[in-house]
């Protein structure tokens, strides 16, 4: 059976997703992201559940990257991708590293995430694979290097006394 996609537009679809979290990222207008899903996409989120439709995808990304410490991460690259024609399918790691506490520390976490493409430049499915507690920790370390630096945000300090105790 022939695939539906080859590998070549998988990788220009992946390309324009990328460049559309960039921009995203950059202006903390999330909306074009939630767009470049079906209107019936899944997005498994494990930590956080599956949100069915992009009209459940859209608020929750707007509240995810609008608060700590979401708001705190500066850009979503991947490090790696393939892509599988055979199930329209392109698998990448994503780094996600918050913003410098002001030494020029760059404090990250990573995580796997698999996209199924439905053409058109638009996806039917994410699901991001990761370690909570790794991101936790991520976050934790970020709060105690920019408190000590005297950076620490109002939101990231509130978090960092509530939230942030399973991570110390």
């Amino acid at each position: 059976m022939t695939p539906r996609f080859d590998a070549d537009e998988l990788t220009a679809a992946f390309q324009q997703f990328e460049q559309t979290t960039e921009r995203c990222a950059a202006t903390g207008a999330w909306d074009p992201w939630a767009e470049q899903f079906t209107v019936d996409a899944d997005y498994i989120e494990h930590a956080m559940g599956t949100m069915k439709g992009r009209e459940q995808i859209r608020p929750w990304i707007k509240k995810t990257m609008g608060s700590f410490p979401g708001n705190h991460m500066v850009a979503f690259p991947s490090l790696w991708h393939v892509t599988d024609p055979a199930t329209a399918r392109v698998i990448c790691e994503i780094d996600n590293p918050l913003r410098d506490p002001g030494d020029g520390s760059v404090i990250t976490a990573t995580n796997i995430t698999i996209l199924t493409y439905a053409g058109d430049g638009l996806w039917s499915c994410e699901e991001d694979v990761y370690n909570p507690m790794k991101f936790g920790r991520a976050a934790m370390t970020w709060c105690v290097r920019a408190k000590e630096l005297g950076t620490l945000t109002d939101e990231a300090r509130a978090w960092m006394s509530t939230t942030g105790s399973y991570f110390a």
